[in-house]
């Protein structure tokens, strides 16, 4: 087991199974994990007050992995307390029509937070290296011309998404990246509760079962993204997933960390622009005293 069971930062080649879906990371137990991560989720929605008001940096989280691995009941819990004002979730499905007339980054890319904003990414262009991996067939669906279709595609795009991220990371938006790591049993014991639990009947897609059989090709095509896409300034996280609490406390503590590094803060007027703006408005008062 490596010494650092989370972050791959590129410099070494990870496997996925040396990574424990089953791990604790260390966390005590579940009471004392829930009670931090209700802690750093107030943390995180007090750090999103400054990140709005400062409106310098951007932060972008990823959330990566298969189904039921506990994408979007994670984004809830981390971002409970964080304003809607300065945060989005954006969730991503099939390519449309009118997505697969455009680039495979364009659809994110019009989705990136703004200044001052959280963005969370419930998929994304990391799809490209897995979901159309595993079926190149729909790689025929983007219509790329054969002329400039990379003759190592999948080569070419590892390279264009460490340079979209780069490009992220220099112009202030900071990258987080999660891929929840959940295992195969655990994965079949949640699809059966999706069947069988009448509240998660909405949340049941017959295509996630027939999914199942090429559980090896994207656990190979996942390893092959997190190996070649991670880098110093945009790492992977890869959270244990199949206890919901370590994957959900992991999470809450990494992204409380990640922007509470940024050092934001509520601007603060000088000393001369307090002094003129009361002028401005003891003027208006008296003004408005004489109506």
């Amino acid at each position: 087991m490596p010494k650092n069971p989370i972050i791959v930062t590129g410099k070494h080649r990870i496997h996925l199974g040396d990574h424990d879906p089953r791990s604790t990371a260390g966390l005590k137990n579940k009471k004392t994990a829930k009670k931090e991560r209700k802690e750093l989720a107030r943390e995180i929605g007090l750090l999103q007050e400054t990140l709005f008001s400062q409106k310098t940096y951007a932060v972008l989280v990823i959330f990566h992995g298969t189904d039921t691995s506990g994408k979007s009941s994670t984004m809830g819990y981390v971002f409970c307390d964080v304003h809607t004002a300065g945060f989005e979730v954006t969730s991503f499905k099939a390519p449309s029509s009118e997505e697969l007339d455009h680039d495979y980054l364009w659809r994110c890319v019009k989705n990136l937070p703004r200044r001052g904003h959280i963005g969370a990414f419930d998929r994304s262009y990391y799809e490209e290296l897995s979901v159309v991996r595993v079926h190149p067939e729909l790689l025929l669906k983007q219509r790329i011309p054969s002329d400039v279709c990379a003759r190592n595609i999948w080569k070419a795009r590892f390279k264009e998404i460490r340079n979209f991220e780069r490009y992220l990371t220099q112009n202030g938006i900071v990258v987080i990246k999660f891929y929840l790591n959940v295992s195969k049993d655990e994965q079949g014991k949640r699809l059966r509760k999706r069947l069988f639990k009448r509240k998660k009947n909405c949340k049941f897609s017959a295509g996630d079962i027939g999914e199942r059989k090429y559980w090896d090709n994207y656990q190979r095509a996942n390893e092959d993204m997190i190996n070649h896409t991670s880098t110093p300034s945009s790492p992977w996280y890869i959270l244990p997933a199949d206890r919901k609490w370590v994957t959900r406390a992991l999470a809450a503590k990494i992204v409380a960390r990640r922007v509470r590094a940024l050092h934001s803060h509520y601007p603060v007027m000088s000393r001369k622009e307090r002094v003129k703006n009361l002028g401005l408005l003891q003027k208006v008062l008296r003004e408005e005293k004489k109506k």
